[in-house]
């Protein structure tokens, strides 16, 4: 029943795909490796669509294998398609992932999501607004009674969005949708604010702040500490000059976000994977400026998800002591 219900949802999925053409392969023994991969990405207009369209070209660039990035609810519908093997590679954010692992996503309640695996850390996701200045919303405390984008349902900014405006005592009226859509929504003025989350700087909001002028607002120090004591997030700062307009840094909350894969990938590949993304920072740079972040060191931030074999591989090579609960059974040295 899963399979089946997951299936449809990597359907729908499809409808957005970003293809690489076949480019030549590597010289080595790839006879177990997969003829080809779809990389899980999220919405256009958001951090992990570029993101992952860009490693996904690097992995065609670099390893010869045909890959194609998905458009895709984001983090949760992305674990959850990974678990069922629909795609096969795709990026997740530790609090759903948790969920899922545990068998309480949103998605399939219940199902506790055991077939996923982590692979190389990406950066954190904070979370912020904009709204258009002529509204006057500046704040959090500014989005009682208004009509508020919070990104697709289900993924990792339209399930927490909500939840933080209730524990902040806030009523809004939520909607959802993809990152693009929902900045265009602000734009027309069909919604009084749009709140996300990803890497910095939001894409969608830069392309809002070159045709409008906008207000960006976050979180007070008191609201900041109710949700870090909440869930599972962790004070940041986003610097000030993020944005054009941005003179002040912002109190922000965020999320380490993670490459996951299907346990069943070979070892050999997806450690071939962790090289072009680990190896090559300034073209993961050139990619997104979240990347800053995107460095071995910081595979210290997970904590419960197993890592892929292929990542343990390469983990241990790099010198860093992988406690055992984050080997998995499958793992081979």
């Amino acid at each position: 029943m899963f399979k089946h219900c997951m299936t449809g949802i990597g359907a729908l999925a499809l409808a957005g795909a970003v293809s690489f053409g076949p480019l030549p392969a590597v010289a080595q023994d790839r006879d177990d490796w997969p003829s080809s991969i779809m990389v899980g990405t999220a919405s256009q207009g958001g951090t992990f669509f570029i993101y992952g369209a860009g490693w996904a070209g690097m992995i065609q660039e670099m390893l010869g294998v045909p890959a194609s990035s998905e458009v895709t609810g984001g983090p949760v519908q992305n674990f959850a398609l990974t678990q069922s093997n629909d795609v096969q590679m795709s990026m997740t954010t530790l609090g759903p992932a948790r969920e899922a692992w545990d068998g309480n996503s949103p998605i399939v309640p219940g199902v506790e999501m055991r077939d996923v695996r982590a692979t190389f850390p990406m950066y954190q996701t904070p979370f912020h607004g904009a709204a258009l200045a002529g509204s006057g919303i500046t704040s959090i405390a500014d989005l009682d009674g208004k009509t508020v984008g919070n990104g697709p349902r289900g993924g990792t900014c339209g399930t927490y969005w909500p939840q933080f405006y209730e524990a902040l005592g806030v009523t809004v009226n939520n909607q959802f949708g993809g990152a693009s859509d929902l900045g265009g929504q602000l734009g027309d003025g069909l919604i009084d604010a749009f709140s996300f989350c990803a890497g910095l700087p939001i894409a969608a909001y830069s392309e809002i702040e070159a045709q409008r002028d906008i207000n960006f607002y976050a979180f007070t120090p008191e609201e900041q500490e109710i949700i870090v004591e909440n869930f599972p997030v962790s004070a940041y700062e986003i610097p000030a000059g993020t944005y054009a307009t941005q003179d002040e840094p912002m109190n922000s909350v965020a999320m380490w976000n993670f490459g996951i894969a299907h346990k069943d990938l070979p070892q050999s590949f997806v450690y071939e994977v962790m090289k072009v993304v680990l190896d090559n920072h300034d073209r993961m740079m050139q990619i997104h400026s979240a990347s800053v972040e995107t460095l071995p060191e910081n595979w210290v931030h997970n904590n419960f998800l197993p890592f892929h074999p292929g990542a343990v591989q390469y983990y241990k090579e790099q010198g860093f002591d992988v406690p055992d609960h984050l080997i998995p059974e499958e793992y081979q040295e």
